[in-house]
């Protein structure tokens, strides 16, 4: 009957999700709560000049998002590009602008966008495990066709970040308490994977002069680099 009804609940949510984002971003009516499942929305703007934009509407109940949905636009087209929620008690809970350049190389890499949007809490995922540890998997993230895609995902629980290895995550609580600041809209969206080059062929490089990625080094910084932020309110 439990299963029964989760599944119910997260049928009901992607069902919101789902009208939610056919409505144009600047009209869309969202509700702020839904039989006892609260409603958060973000609109996501551009960063490091990658034209990026979209929504992501997410339904969250006690420590599980019961569903969340990402409609994006102007990436890199047919690549793979990571998005997560972020969320730090140490940190802003809002998106980084241009003054986090700490190397004043004229762009933001992940790192130093982790002061205003925190660590990773949730990988939003196409499959499989949803942890910070599965952050840097991009083979498991939304491919963009033609620059855009549309992503749904249900019954993703927040789990303790501590641990994880992932710059600023020490510290930051509980599952509990992390679903609660995302809740009361701490929490923020963040996708990642910018073709600095141009180079059109849906990959990301390491010969460019953005080179590695500080996170890892077998990684193109071109695959890591935040390319559009929002935060659920």
């Amino acid at each position: 009957m439990k299963k029964n009804i989760r599944l119910v609940l997260g049928a009901s949510a992607a069902a919101l999700i789902a009208m939610s984002l056919g409505a144009a971003p600047a009209s869309a009516h969202v509700p702020k709560s839904v039989h006892g499942n609260v409603v958060l929305t973000a609109h996501l703007t551009e960063l490091n000049g990658s034209g990026a934009s979209g929504t992501a509407v997410a339904v969250v109940r006690g420590e599980t998002i019961r569903a969340i949905g990402i409609r994006a636009r102007g990436l890199t087209p047919d690549a793979p590009h990571a998005q997560h929620i972020h969320y730090g008690e140490q940190a802003l809970n809002e998106c980084p602008t241009l003054a986090l350049d700490s190397n004043g190389d004229g762009r933001l890499n992940t790192v130093e966008g982790v002061p205003a949007y925190g660590p990773v809490v949730v990988s939003l995922n196409t499959s499989g495990d949803t942890t910070p540890a599965s952050f840097l998997d991009v083979s498991r993230f939304p491919v963009s066709k033609n620059g855009s895609y549309n992503y749904l995902r249900t019954n993703i629980r927040f789990t303790d970040v501590a641990g994880t290895g992932y710059p600023g995550a020490e510290g930051i609580g509980t599952a509990a308490q992390i679903a609660e600041a995302i809740r009361d809209g701490e929490g923020v969206v963040v996708i990642h994977g910018n073709d600095y080059d141009g180079n059109g062929n849906g990959t990301y490089n390491l010969s460019v002069p953005e080179g590695a990625s500080e996170l890892d080094p077998t990684l193109p910084a071109e695959a890591t680099d935040p390319v559009a932020c929002g935060v659920l309110h």
